[in-house]
């Protein structure tokens, strides 16, 4: 019986806050450099992922954009959502 309006005013308080305070998506790289982090990844495991180590630097450093493979394979791997990796930055 008390449950039920606690229910509702949680589901308009995060209507509310979607509407007025919106959070957007991450940047691709820096969610890619966080969930490195988050498993203990370093570069060459990054590399193992995108094929080359310079490939892995070139991304990290924002000098190569990913494509659909890596894309896909970082989706895989890391469990990043694609809407984050196909964000242009």
């Amino acid at each position: 019986m008390y449950g039920q309006p606690l229910f509702i005013l949680g589901i308009l308080i995060n209507q509310y806050e979607n509407e007025h305070f919106p959070i957007g998506l991450p940047d691709p790289i820096e969610a890619i450099k966080f969930r490195m982090e988050q498993m203990g990844y370093n570069q060459n495991d990054l590399a193992n992922i995108v094929g080359l180590k310079s490939r892995a630097s070139e991304i990290l450093n924002r000098k190569r954009k990913l494509s659909l493979k890596m894309i896909r394979k970082l989706h895989e791997v890391l469990n990043i959502p694609t809407d984050v990796l196909i964000q242009t930055y």
